[in-house]
């Protein structure tokens, strides 16, 4: 239903990964159901991905989730997070996940106390 010349599909690469979209026309719109989930070794590396998705016109959700000036959606997710929440210790890794659910961008220093058992907020 498109008019000549419009582009239905166009391949591209995210982080190595070979991607194909379709063009679904207006009435398709992005949403939560596709995100591209970054796997980050540090915060410094957390940031980077952070700051230039939601610096660049995009914005912060929850739970290390954001969204680019696009509206597609990205999950910045520090291995040491991924860690933390899967530890055997599952009181550890609820107290991870329960710090998690606290955070936009994550915080891996507070990921680390809280599957410690130790605290960052104030009081």
């Amino acid at each position: 239903s498109g008019k000549k010349g419009d582009v239905l599909t166009v391949e591209f690469t995210v982080m190595g990964i070979p991607c194909l979209g379709l063009n679904g026309g207006p009435e398709v719109k992005h949403n939560w159901a596709f995100s591209f989930q970054v796997a980050t070794a540090d915060q410094a590396e957390t940031d980077r991905y952070w700051n230039a998705i939601v610096g660049n016109g995009g914005e912060e959700n929850v739970c290390g989730w954001c969204q680019d000036k696009w509206g597609l959606s990205w999950q910045i997710t520090p291995i040491a997070l991924t860690e933390a929440i899967t530890d055997p210790d599952t009181a550890a890794a609820k107290r991870a996940f329960d710090a998690m659910m606290e955070m936009k961008k994550i915080d891996i220093a507070a990921i680390e106390a809280a599957r410690r058992g130790y605290s960052t907020r104030c009081v």
